[in-house]
């Protein structure tokens, strides 16, 4: 029951033989991620296990063209599910409070927990495992691919099977600048540095910050994720801010594309106007239904009258 020599030696796989999971096992890894802990057993995520090739060569080619996608033997993708919590009130006679972000809170942590059950059972086993966070490249792509209903969300995908490379465990952060003691300890220069000196072995050029930049600074991965993340958000009725099957990133962006038509946006309790020179158009709603109500007017998207 010690994990840690297992823990000690473990990393991600990107390369697997042709060779599937006995059904036996697969049992065992199923039963782990259900086994994950949840927040007042609302159990707040599902499991999209991909068998048909097609949609497994269409989730790599989403996820940034990725071949272990393709190549293992199993490819698990977690949802943060609110869609079966409303469903399971409604069955109930009761309705959905509103929470979107709390419950898409709740729904990643859980989708998560299962994901690092399975992954870790999995490990114990044998087999390789590989997180794919690249499934978040093309969201809205993915939710008209999968048809997923309102309230579900890609949270991330696990590539799985017999680990066909072998190597040394990627490097971690100084233990001192993760584990905090009572209090939120600051940086200091010192600290920083031995950040970058403990993950240089991560890269080949051994220049950690090359990939921080490359992911994370501005012009990187994750700024491009940005804005369809929270379209894809707002699609799923996940938005608190936006109504559901909103095209846009945040209440933000609506309010800068419509001042992009008009000379001014007004907003009164339960109305938004989007005005112009000569004429005005009037939403009904929470200032984000009734602004987008608005803005399809002026644009002459939806009849402006009645």
């Amino acid at each position: 029951m010690d994990l840690t020599p297992l823990l000690a030696r473990r990393r991600s796989v990107r390369r697997f033989k042709p060779e599937p999971i006995p059904e036996g096992d697969l049992e065992k890894l199923l039963f782990a991620l259900q086994r994950a802990p949840t927040d007042a057993s609302a159990q707040l995520y599902s499991v999209l296990r991909v068998k048909d090739r097609e949609l497994r060569e269409a989730l790599a080619r989403l996820s940034g063209n990725q071949e272990h996608v393709r190549q293992a033997a199993e490819f698990f993708l977690f949802l943060a599910d609110i869609h079966r919590l409303e469903r399971l009130l409604a069955h109930r006679g009761e309705k959905m409070a509103s929470w979107p972000r709390t419950a898409l809170h709740f729904g990643i942590l859980d989708a998560g927990l299962a994901a690092a059950y399975l992954a870790l059972t999995a490990e114990a086993m044998g087999y390789g495992i590989c997180f794919i966070g690249g499934v978040l490249n093309e969201p809205e792509a993915l939710l008209d691919l999968l048809r997923l209903p309102p309230g579900v969300f890609p949270v991330v995908g696990l590539a799985l099977g017999v680990p066909d490379e072998e190597g040394p465990p990627r490097p971690r952060l100084p233990r001192s600048l993760v584990v905090h003691e009572d209090a939120y300890r600051p940086y200091g220069e010192a600290d920083l540095e031995a950040a970058y000196q403990a993950m240089a072995p991560y890269t080949r050029s051994g220049d950690w910050g090359k990939v921080l930049k490359r992911y994370f600074a501005q012009g990187g991965a994750m700024e491009a994720r940005e804005a369809p993340y929270g379209r894809a958000l707002a699609h799923q009725g996940l938005d608190p801010d936006l109504p559901p099957g909103s095209p846009f990133y945040s209440l933000g962006s609506l309010i800068e594309e419509a001042l992009e038509e008009a000379r001014g946006v007004l907003f009164r309790p339960g109305e938004a106007w989007l005005e112009r020179e000569a004429e005005a158009f009037r939403g009904e709603g929470r200032p984000g239904k009734a602004l987008l109500e608005a803005l399809r007017k002026a644009r002459g998207e939806v009849p402006d009258w009645p």
